[in-house]
């Protein structure tokens, strides 16, 4: 088989080197339908190819990905859970005419020039938030892509995983035991490889299918314009959160500002050494362990090595570590201690009824309009509208409630137009509070 075939219509064997894939199920036409049978994908047609290590090589693919036809599936491998950071150690990249191409962005951290070769080209992804921010660090960032898995949401597919997808609309089944691999590993194991480049064999196919299911079911605008905020936050930042030791797992259990002065200090120091090592912190110090000596502030290395996570070697090596950040958040006056700040935006949902219960019979009200539309449209509500937006427009609802001002309160937040139009006026319908009864 050629690329000139598309997968999922494919009637006879192909010929590539690495032997035929068998025939999928045929699938009919007028929607995708779920196939009978799925036929394990265990190689890609042309073979597993080397990792892309030089300039050389680099141009090589470069020429080849500019002289390719058609979109460009994309997919980047990270480390996450043993990596301080969230770098790319592997992009795969497969074209029609150009084939699949896995580079290696270790000894190359620059891949502007294949950036470039692709500007034109739509770019084909799965969870595409997951990856864009690590290609963008080494200069790859899509001028317009297509996201399979948020296409599948918004078509209404209760399973949007890429293995669930493929095998549901093209009859073919992908392993997924490598996804939690350590990609920073090197050399990569050849059925690493393989799993990467498989990852990228068949995104294009699925992508045409699911385009060709938005716009039976005239949502292909809402996509496009989801699929452009996705382009214009690519190389966006991510948001950096205040105190983050407060998302420390279990600190719910640590009472009093002094115990949480040495989770903040065990935090910092754990995340001094993590980033230092380049390694994921809960490797490091366990977030169990930061709890259980902020709640017993061990005082000397033998009672701080009986607490729970503070049995491992590398952790005891570094005991003094720790025990300095005790000793700091020890000597920290009253006025030094964590205060809790002042939260932007509405309290926590269950909140509602004991602050302002007016306000949560309106947010009641107007959930119950989100999941009745998104029901009509067989969307999850949470991508008809981001359920944040609707708690900030309930806690604090515009001054004059009609369907405009309530547009104008969603585009400000970040909705799109597509949901703006679904939403508003039915919104701005049960905004208002009823008046008080006559007495």
């Amino acid at each position: 088989m050629t690329d000139d075939a598309p997968l999922h219509r494919r009637d006879t064997p192909d010929l590539a080197q690495d032997g035929p894939h068998d025939v999928p199920p045929d699938l009919t036409s007028g929607g995708p339908e779920p196939a009978r049978t799925a036929v394990p994908l265990t190689a890609p047609r042309d073979g597993t190819p080397r990792p892309v290590e030089s300039s050389a090589e680099l141009a090589e693919v470069v020429a080849r990905m500019a002289a390719g036809s058609g979109p460009v599936a994309v997919d980047a491998e990270r480390a996450s859970g043993y990596r301080y950071t969230q770098r790319a150690y592997l992009v795969q990249l497969r074209r029609e005419g150009s084939g699949t191409v896995l580079v290696d962005p270790m000894p190359l951290s620059d891949l502007s020039t294949l950036d470039e070769a692709l500007a034109d080209t739509e770019w084909v992804l799965h969870a595409a938030s997951q990856d864009l921010a690590c290609l963008a660090e080494i200069g790859m960032k899509p001028r317009r892509l297509f996201d399979t898995e948020l296409a599948a949401r918004l078509a209404g597919f209760e399973r949007v995983g890429l293995a669930a997808l493929t095998e549901q609309l093209l009859g073919f089944s992908l392993e997924k035991h490598h996804s939690a691999a350590d990609w920073s590993t090197r050399p990569l194991p050849e059925s690493w490889l393989t799993y990467a480049a498989l990852d990228v064999e068949l995104l294009t196919d699925l992508r045409d299918l699911l385009a060709a299911e938005l716009e039976r079911q005239g949502k292909a605008e809402w996509a496009a314009e989801e699929f452009a905020a996705l382009v214009a936050s690519a190389d966006r930042p991510p948001r950096s959160r205040p105190d983050p030791w407060r998302r420390t797992s279990g600190i719910h259990r640590v009472r009093g500002a002094r115990a949480q002065s040495r989770v903040r200090a065990l935090w910092y120091a754990r995340d001094g050494v993590a980033s230092r090592r380049d390694s994921a912190p809960g490797r490091v110090l366990p977030d169990s362990a930061i709890i259980a000596a902020a709640e017993l502030d061990p005082k000397d290395e033998r009672t701080l090595l009986t607490l729970p996570g503070f049995g491992g070697r590398s952790v005891r090596r570094l005991a003094r570590v720790w025990l300095d950040a005790l000793d700091t958040a020890r000597a920290l006056g009253d006025d030094e201690l964590p205060v809790n700040q002042p939260v932007e935006g509405p309290p926590p949902p269950h909140r509602w009824a004991e602050r302002d219960p007016v306000a949560a019979a309106r947010l009641q009200r107007c959930r119950q309009v989100v999941i009745a539309i998104a029901e009509s449209h067989t969307l999850p509500p949470e991508n008809l509208i981001s359920p944040d937006f609707i708690r900030r427009l309930a806690w604090a609802p515009p001054n004059e409630v009609t369907p405009e001002a309530v547009g104008e309160v969603l585009l400000g937040f970040g909705a799109r137009n597509w949901q703006v139009v679904l939403l508003a006026e039915q919104i701005a319908a049960v905004l208002p509070d009823a008046p008080p009864a006559a007495e």
